[in-house]
C-alpha cells in the first residue's frame, strides 16, 4: 500500500506539472513492479496523461486496462471534454457501461463551455429520464445557466419547481445560479425576491443582481445595491462602470473607475474597455489618452476588445493618425476594428478615406463583414449618393449579405433618404426576415414624404412594436400638422402593457403642444412625466422649456430652466430663444453671458437666438458686438439666419444703408428671407426706392410666399401708385401665388377653436361678433376711430378671437392666442385698447414673435 501510495503521489505531482517525461517514466515503473494493472494506479496515470495534453497516450493505456470502472471511464470523458474534443466524448460515453452523475455532470458542463446550451439541456432531460443517478447541485447549477443564456423564462420556471422539489435551492451555488438565469430571462423581480432569502449571497449571485437592478430599475438602483455589499470584486465595479455608461452618466463612470484604482482593484481589459468606449462617447481626448498610457503600463497584452475601444476612441475625438497608429498594431485585425475605423472617418465627413478602408479590408481578404457594408452603406445615406450605394447593393447581394437583417435595413434606409421609395419598399418586401428596426425604417421613409396614410399601414402591419416604433408614427403625426391624431396615439401608448413612454416620446408631445399652443394638454403632459420620473431629464426639461415659450408662459419656463441642474447646451439656447420670442433682449442677453460665464460654448443657434433678441428689441449696438464676436472669439462662422437677423436688427433701427451694405457683403447669395427683412425694415421707415430693390431681388428669387408680394403691393398702395400696386398682384396671380389665409386659434374647455377672417363657420359666430361690437363701441370711446372702408380689418382672425375668449374664459385667465401671419397693425392696437377697457390681458403669438397685452400697452413697445 506504501508503495501504491507514494507512486500515486508522484503521478499526481507529474500532473500538477504538467511533467510528461515524468508519467511515462513512472509507467514504466509499473510495468516493472508489476502494479500496471492496479486500477487505481491505472485511473491515476490515465488523468496524468490527459493533464499534460497526452492524448495519444491516454487513448492506449485506456485500451489497456482490462477492468475499467466508472471513474477511469469519467477520468477519460472529462479529458475529452478539457481538449474540446466532445463528438469523441459523445462516442465515449455512449460505450459506458455504467455512469454515475460525474459522467452526465462532465458531459454537460462540456457543452455549457461550448455554448451548446441546448445539448446540455437535452442531456439534463435524458439523465433524468435515464433514474440511474439523481441530480446534485453541480447539474441543477449547469441547467439553470444553460436555461439563462438561451432565455427561456417558462422553462426557468419549471427548473425552479425541480430544483425545489429536490431541495437543492439552499445550496449556495444553485442559489447563485436560479439569481443569474431569471436575471438573464428578464424576470428581476423574481429573481429580486429569490435574492432577498438568501442569507449570505455570494459575490457572483450579487454581481448578477447588479446587472439585473441596471437594467430594469434603473442605474441609482443598482448604486444602492452596490455600496451594500460587503465585498466587491472587480467584475462589481465593472457592471457598476458599464451600467453608468450605458444609462449615458459617462463622467460618473469614469470618475467610478478612478475610485475603483485608488480603493486598490486592478483594472482589467473589460474596465479599460468600458472606459475607453465612455471617453469616446465624450468625444474626451485627454481622459481617453490617460486611460491609454495605463493600459500600456499595466496590461501585459492589449488584446482586441481594449484595441477596438482605442481605435473607436481616436477615430471619434478626429484623430485618425493615432487611430491607425493603434489598428496598425493589431496582429489580429478582426472585422470590429476594421468596422470602428470606417465608422469613425464617416463621423467625421471623411467619406473617401472610409471607402478606401473598406476596399483596403476587402484586399486583404477579411471576411465580408456586414456590420462593415451597413455602416458604409450608412455613409451613403448621409452623402445621398445613390451611385455608390447601388453599387453596394449589388455587393450585397453577390455575396449574400443581402440576407443579413441589418444591411438591408440600412439599404433601406438609404434609398428611402435619397427619395427611392420604390427599391425601399422592395427590398422590405423581400426579406425573409424583419425586425422592429426594419419597420420602423419604413415607417419613418413614408413619413419624411409627409405620406402619413402610408407610414401608418406600415405601422398597423407589424407583428410587434416597442417604444421606438410607437415614437417614430407620433413624430410622424406631429411634424406633419397632424397633432391632434399625434395627441391620440399617445393614449394609444399609454393603453399597451408592454410599451412605456420614454424621453423621445415625451419631447415629440411636448413640441406638438407647443406647436398649437396646448396649454393645458401640455400641463398634464407635466404630470405625466412627473410620474414616471422622467421631468428630471435633461431633454425633457428642454422641451418643457420651449413649449411654455411658444406657449407664452415664459415666466414658466424660466422656473423649469433655473430648476434644472444638469443645463447643457440645448438648455441654454432654447431659454435664449424663449426671451427673444417674447421680444425679451435684454433677458435674452442676460442668459447669453450667464452661459458663457458656466464655461458652456455657444454654437450657431445660440448666436440665432441671441441676435434675434437684439433684433425685436432693437439693441443695435449690442448686436453689432455679438455679431462681432461670434467668429473672432468663439470661431462660428456667420450663416444665412445671423444674416437675416443683422439685416432686421439694422434695418428696424433705421440704418437702412448699413442693413444693404451688410447685404453686399455676404459670403453667400443673400436668400429670401434675407431681402424679406429688409422690405419689411423699408415699409416702416418709407424708403420706396430701396424697397423696390429687395422687392426685385425677392421676386427674381422665385419665392413662393405670398407676404412679400402682398408687402410690395401695400407700399405701391400707401405711395399712391397703385397701378404698381395692381401690377404686383397681377404677377402673384401670374405665378400662381395665392396670399395665404390668415387664421387664429385658441384652446378652450380642452378643444382648439380656430377662427378665420369674416368667419361665419363657428357654432358662436353670432354671439362673437356681437361681443366684437360691444368691445369697439367702447374702445372708440378711447380714440379709437372705426372705419366701414374693405380694408377696416374689423373681423380679422384675431379680433374674433379675443371676443370668443373674454367670452368663455374667467376674468382671471390671461387669454393665449395663436395666429399663423403677422399681427397687422390695425388689430395691433385694437388688442391693446381692448386690454384696457377690459382689465384683461391677452398673450398673442404671431408669425415672428410674442406680444403680451395688458393695461393698454403691449410688450414690444410698438417696436414689431
Amino acid at each position: 500500500m506504501e508503495v501504491t501510495q507514494a507512486l500515486a503521489d508522484a503521478l499526481r505531482s507529474c500532473s500538477a506539472r504538467r511533467a510528461l517525461s515524468g508519467s511515462r517514466a513512472l509507467h514504466g515503473r509499473l510495468l516493472a513492479v508489476g502494479l500496471a494493472s492496479t486500477v487505481f494506479l491505472q485511473n491515476t496515470l490515465l488523468h496524468s496523461y490527459l493533464s499534460c495534453g497526452a492524448l495519444p497516450d491516454a487513448r492506449r493505456l485506456l485500451a489497456e486496462i482490462s477492468y475499467p470502472n466508472v471513474i477511469t471511464h469519467n477520468v477519460m470523458l472529462n479529458g475529452l471534454v478539457k481538449v474540446g474534443r466532445l463528438g469523441d466524448a459523445e462516442e465515449l460515453f455512449d460505450r459506458m457501461p455504467a455512469r454515475d452523475v460525474a459522467s452526465w455532470n462532465t458531459l454537460m458542463s462540456g457543452y455549457f463551455q461550448s455554448r451548446q446550451q441546448l445539448a446540455a439541456l437535452d442531456t439534463f432531460v435524458s439523465m433524468l429520464r435515464s433514474g440511474d443517478s439523481l441530480p446534485n447541485a453541480f447539474t441543477f447549477s449547469c441547467a439553470l445557466k444553460s436555461c439563462g443564456a438561451l432565455g427561456w423564462l417558462g422553462l426557468a420556471l419549471q427548473l425552479l419547481g425541480m430544483v425545489q422539489k429536490f431541495e437543492s435551492q439552499y445550496e449556495s451555488e444553485v442559489e447563485a445560479s436560479l439569481v443569474d438565469m431569471f436575471v438573464r430571462c428578464g424576470a428581476v423581480d423574481l429573481a429580486s425576491r429569490l435574492f432577498v432569502r438568501i442569507p449570505n449571497p455570494t459575490i457572483f449571485c450579487r454581481n448578477s443582481m447588479l446587472v439585473g437592478c441596471a437594467k430594469t430599475y434603473g442605474v441609482d438602483h443598482a448604486l444602492e445595491l452596490f455600496d451594500s455589499m460587503p465585498e466587491r470584486d472587480v467584475v462589481s465595479w465593472n457592471m457598476i462602470v458599464s451600467a453608468l455608461s450605458q444609462s449615458g452618466r459617462v463622467r460618473e463612470a469614469l470618475h467610478m473607475v478612478v475610485e475603483m484604482q485608488g480603493k486598490g482593484v486592478r483594472l482589467d481589459s473589460t474596465t479599460y474597455t468600458t472606459a475607453l468606449t465612455a471617453c469616446a462617447r465624450l468625444s474626451s481626448l485627454q481622459w481617453g489618452k490617460q486611460i491609454h498610457a495605463q493600459v500600456i503600463r499595466n496590461l501585459p497584452r492589449i488584446d482586441a476588445y481594449v484595441a477596438c475601444a482605442l481605435v473607436e476612441l481616436y477615430a471619434k475625438c478626429g484623430c485618425f493618425k493615432e487611430a491607425k497608429g493603434v489598428f496598425g498594431s493589431l496582429h489580429d485585425r478582426n472585422n470590429v476594428a476594421w468596422t470602428v475605423l470606417i465608422a469613425g472617418f464617416l463621423q467625421y465627413g471623411c467619406f473617401t478615406e472610409s471607402v478606401e478602408l473598406f476596399n483596403q479590408m476587402r484586399a486583404e481578404l477579411m471576411t465580408l463583414d456586414k456590420f462593415a457594408l451597413a455602416t458604409l452603406i450608412s455613409g451613403c445615406c448621409s452623402r445621398m449618393d445613390l451611385c455608390l450605394g447601388g453599387q453596394l447593393h449589388s455587393l450585397c447581394m453577390k455575396s449574400g449579405q443581402i440576407q443579413a437583417v441589418v444591411v438591408s435595413n440600412s439599404l433601406i434606409s438609404m434609398y428611402a433618404k435619397c427619395g427611392n421609395l420604390q427599391s425601399a419598399e422592395s427590398i422590405f418586401g423581400f426579406m425573409d426576415e424583419r425586425d422592429i428596426v426594419s419597420w420602423t425604417s419604413m415607417i419613418t421613409a413614408y413619413s419624411q414624404v409627409g405620406n402619413i396614410m402610408k407610414a401608418r399601414e406600415f405601422f398597423d402591419g407589424m407583428p410587434m412594436r416597442n417604444v421606438i416604433t410607437w415614437n417614430a408614427m407620433l413624430s410622424a403625426y406631429i411634424q406633419h400638422g397632424a397633432e391632434e391624431d399625434g395627441l391620440k396615439m399617445y393614449t394609444a401608448i399609454l393603453s399597451e402593457k408592454t410599451v412605456r413612454p420614454d424621453w423621445v416620446t415625451y419631447v415629440t408631445l411636448f413640441r406638438g403642444c407647443a406647436d398649437i399652443g396646448a396649454n393645458k394638454l401640455g400641463d398634464q403632459i407635466i404630470g405625466h412625466t412627473v410620474k414616471v420620473g422622467l421631468i428630471l431629464d435633461t431633454s425633457v426639461a428642454n422641451a418643457v422649456i420651449t413649449m411654455y415659450s411658444k406657449c407664452g408662459r415664459i415666466s414658466e419656463a424660466r422656473k423649469v430652466f433655473d430648476f434644472l441642474h444638469g443645463k447643457d447646451l440645448v438648455s441654454w439656447n432654447a431659454m435664449i430663444t424663449g426671451y427673444s420670442q417674447h421680444g425679451m433682449g435684454k433677458q435674452a442677453i442676460e442668459i447669453f453671458d450667464d452661459m458663457l460665464r458656466a464655461g458652456a460654448k455657444p454654437d450657431y443657434i445660440s448666436y440665432v437666438a441671441v441676435l434675434s433678441g437684439c433684433s425685436h428689441s432693437g439693441l443695435v449696438q449690442e448686436g453689432k458686438s455679438y455679431f462681432d464676436m461670434m467668429k473672432r472669439v468663439h470661431n462660428v462662422s456667420p450663416g444665412l439666419e445671423h444674416f437675416s437677423c443683422m439685416v432686421d436688427l439694422l434695418g428696424r433701427a433705421g440704418l437702412l444703408s448699413e442693413a444693404k451694405n451688410l447685404i453686399d457683403e455676404m459670403p453667400m447669395k443673400p436668400t429670401a428671407e434675407v431681402w424679406g427683412a429688409l422690405l419689411s425694415a423699408c415699409k416702416i421707415h418709407g424708403n420706396n426706392e430701396l424697397a423696390e430693390l429687395a422687392a426685385k431681388h425677392l421676386f427674381e428669387l422665385d419665392s413662393p410666399d405670398s407676404g412679400s408680394y402682398m408687402l410690395m403691393a401695400k407700399i405701391y398702395a400707401d405711395a399712391g401708385k397703385s397701378d404698381d400696386s395692381a401690377q404686383v398682384r397681377k404677377l402673384m396671380r401670374d405665378k400662381g401665388i395665392k396670399k395665404n389665409p390668415g387664421y387664429s386659434w385658441m384652446e378652450v374647455n380642452n378643444k382648439v377653436h380656430v377662427f378665420k377672417a369674416d368667419d361665419v363657420s363657428h357654432l358662436q359666430v353670432l354671439a362673437i361678433r356681437k361681443k366684437l361690437d360691444e368691445l369697439m363701441e367702447k374702445i372708440a370711446h378711447l380714440g379709437y376711430v372705426r372705419t366701414d372702408s374693405p380694408r377696416s380689418e374689423i373681423h380679422h382672425s384675431e379680433k374674433l378671437a379675443v371676443a370668443f375668449g373674454i367670452m368663455s374664459l374667467p376674468d382671471w385667465m390671461p387669454i393665449h392666442i395663436m395666429k399663423n401671419l403677422h399681427i397687422c397693425n390695425d388689430c395691433h392696437t385694437v388688442i391693446k385698447l381692448i386690454s384696457s377697457v377690459t382689465g384683461r390681458e391677452f398673450v398673442i403669438r404671431d408669425a415672428v414673435r410674442f406680444h403680451h397685452f395688458k393695461d393698454g400697452s403691449c410688450s414690444c413697445g410698438d417696436y414689431w
